[in-house]
């Protein structure tokens, strides 16, 4: 990587090529947070971003700003999650950084990476003057993505939550019953006959149709007893985010089972976890899984909520009740949903092994068993939940 250098007299100096904490790893994370906002992010159009940075101004936010919005957005609907995702991973800003009033020719364009004060020639009081780089706030959030959600302070959870607000959450595609006009698949005769008729009997092109693609419908089961105080909110956060997609129901479980997708319903998530706050009446209390997944199964899921679904727990699978009971219903489970995922934030503690007798009673019944403890942790849980498998998520490699 070349000379950093800002055009009001820093000198050009040789650093070494970016780390995974450089620019390179930085402008991937942004494109995985845009990715797990719901924005078809492919690797064409990741690399056709990193070219556009690396050609523009990568220390001036306007310009990384405009070259993602450019290469990175597929349409009308990615404009909205971008900007949301933008504002969250590089920060907030008032105005456009001041700029000098005499022209002067163009420097040698930075990379954009997290620069430190002492080899930019600033003491730690001094600010640049075109204001701090994207990388640095980015280079934060980065480190953050990465973070036990049980061990960040209040500013660390505040900028969580602006991220989590990002997410989007879409079940596996399953091929529906209806169809559509396509040029390619199957004759669609009715269509074909009309054509014909208009046409007064004249030969006309074949008319075609092909099936409908239809994400699948997710429930999110949230465990919000006392050993998982520390991560409910983050991970109810993450369920208001999920449940602005349509087809996502979310139900607590503690001591009672309480069905919260409408509270979840409030576009604003603060709203909205005030509205579950006021709905749940068992926070921090016991866990009572295998009744309360009997509950959801008698009432909700042997109906058809669960038929077909993709159904995510999210506990640390403590039992407070005979674990065979919770064994037998995740067996249920497992024959009603298309697949059952389990995320458990204590997954990812050094020497973690699943020996809880309530985990121990539902792993045999679930397709597949994930971490649950970080926002990187929650990104590869929305892979899994739109078909990746835990094995094998798609990285910054690979298309979604």
């Amino acid at each position: 990587m070349g000379a950093t250098g800002d055009g009001l007299g820093e000198t050009r100096a040789r650093v070494p090529a970016p780390g995974p904490a450089g620019a390179d790893a930085v402008l991937l994370g942004f494109v995985r947070a845009l990715r797990a906002a719901g924005v078809d992010a492919s690797a064409e159009r990741m690399y056709a971003f990193l070219r556009a940075v690396s050609v523009l101004r990568p220390g001036v936010r306007a310009d990384v700003h405009a070259a993602g919005r450019a290469t990175l957005c597929g349409g009308p609907d990615d404009l909205e999650r971008y900007e949301r995702v933008f504002a969250a991973y590089f920060g907030a800003t008032g105005g456009a950084p001041a700029r000098p009033a005499v022209r002067t020719p163009p420097p040698p364009r930075p990379r954009l990476r997290a620069r430190d004060a002492a080899a930019d020639g600033r003491t730690a009081g001094e600010r640049d003057p075109l204001g701090p780089p994207a990388a640095a706030l980015a280079s934060s959030t980065e480190v953050l993505r990465h973070r036990d959600v049980a061990a960040l302070d209040a500013g660390e959870r505040a900028q969580l939550h602006r991220l989590l607000a990002a997410f989007a959450l879409r079940g596996e595609a399953r091929r529906s019953a209806r169809r559509r006009p396509a040029r390619r698949g199957e004759v669609d005769p009715r269509r074909t006959v009309r054509e014909l008729l208009r046409r007064g009997g004249e030969p006309a092109r074949l008319r075609r149709h092909a099936r409908v693609d239809r994400p699948r419908r997710v429930v999110l089961l949230v465990d919000v007893s006392g050993s998982m105080a520390p991560y409910a909110d983050a991970l109810l956060r993450f369920a208001h985010a999920a449940a602005r997609g349509g087809r996502t129901e979310v139900f607590t479980i503690g001591t009672r089972l309480t069905r919260v997708t409408r509270e979840l319903s409030h576009r604003d998530p603060d709203l909205a976890m005030a509205a579950v706050a006021a709905a749940v009446p068992d926070w921090r209390g016991g866990t009572r899984l295998g009744e309360l997944l009997r509950e959801f199964l008698n009432r909700w899921g042997q109906r058809g909520m669960a038929r077909g679904a993709v159904v995510v727990l999210l506990s640390d699978g403590w039992e407070r009740d005979d674990p065979a009971l919770l064994g037998a219903q995740m067996r249920r489970l497992h024959a009603l949903a298309h697949r059952v995922v389990w995320a458990n934030p204590r997954k990812a503690r050094p020497g973690y092994a699943p020996t809880a007798a309530g985990m121990a009673a539902a792993l045999p019944s679930v397709d597949e068993f994930v971490e649950g403890h970080s926002l990187a942790a929650l990104e590869r849980l929305a892979a899994v939940v739109r078909g990746a498998r835990s094995g094998a998520v798609p990285g910054m490699g690979a298309s979604r």
